[in-house]
């Protein structure tokens, strides 16, 4: 296996002691963030409400569906003129239930990967309860992770804060310097980051370009995963 890219530098120094695996869903797990994207952006450019992909991805990819509504509203305000969640808000998630019970998926080989990790293992998303316990069950992963699945709902801030992170390690019993983090988002490896965990990006998902490795680099992430395949690897030697 090729080298995989590292940060300069970690605060976290030498220490190399894992206690946890906690992985985010949407784009990691299972196929949902690519399927989001390509539906918000869709509907949005109906409206006039236009957005690069690099752009799209940074702002909002890993955020809660209410802070994700709280930008969408911000933008619209300014460039529109007018509030669209009232006209958006039916549309999105009639079109987001018929994809996603069409289309969900596995990320390929996630369900491989998950089984090589030997500590204990978490789900911390920004889905809400209802949708996050619905597409685990959709692609089986629900028994790897039961009953430590856990949604933004739970918290008070959602990504990029750490508080969903941080609850995890509580419910795990874990101390937070001894977890470590999968994410696909930069908004996600800020929130591990701000919580004194380590954190490793993942670009499996299709939603990814050819930079994003480097973004999630940049936002703290120590190596990245291209692959589930990489992944297994490098859980059977934590």
């Amino acid at each position: 296996m090729s080298p995989l890219p590292h940060r300069r530098s970690s605060p976290l120094g030498s220490h190399d002691t894992v206690a946890a695996v906690i992985f985010d869903c949407d784009g990691v797990l299972v196929n949902s963030e690519e399927i989001a994207l390509e539906v918000e952006m869709t509907i949005l450019a109906e409206i006039g409400l236009t957005y690069g992909r690099r752009e799209y991805m940074a702002r909002f990819l890993g955020t809660s569906e209410e802070g994700w509504w709280q930008g969408l509203e911000a933008d619209a305000e300014a460039r529109l003129g007018r509030s669209v969640r009232s006209e958006l808000q039916q549309p999105i998630a009639e079109r987001m239930r018929a994809e996603i019970t069409a289309r969900l998926a596995e990320i390929p080989g996630a369900a491989a990967a998950i089984a090589r990790v030997r500590q204990r293992r978490a789900v911390a998303s920004s889905s809400g309860t209802a949708s996050l316990h619905r597409k685990l069950e959709m692609v089986g992963h629900w028994h790897l992770f039961a009953p430590h699945v856990y949604s933004t709902d739970e918290v008070a801030r959602p990504k990029p804060a750490p508080d969903l992170f941080l609850h995890v390690a509580t419910k795990l019993g874990c101390d937070p310097k001894d977890c470590l983090v999968i994410e696909d988002s930069i908004n996600g490896v800020m929130a591990g980051r701000a919580a004194g965990m380590r954190v490793w990006g993942f670009t499996g998902g299709r939603h990814h370009d050819d930079d994003s490795p480097a973004r999630l680099i940049s936002a703290g992430a120590e190596r990245v995963l291209s692959s589930w395949i990489e992944g297994a690897e490098w859980f059977g030697r934590l």
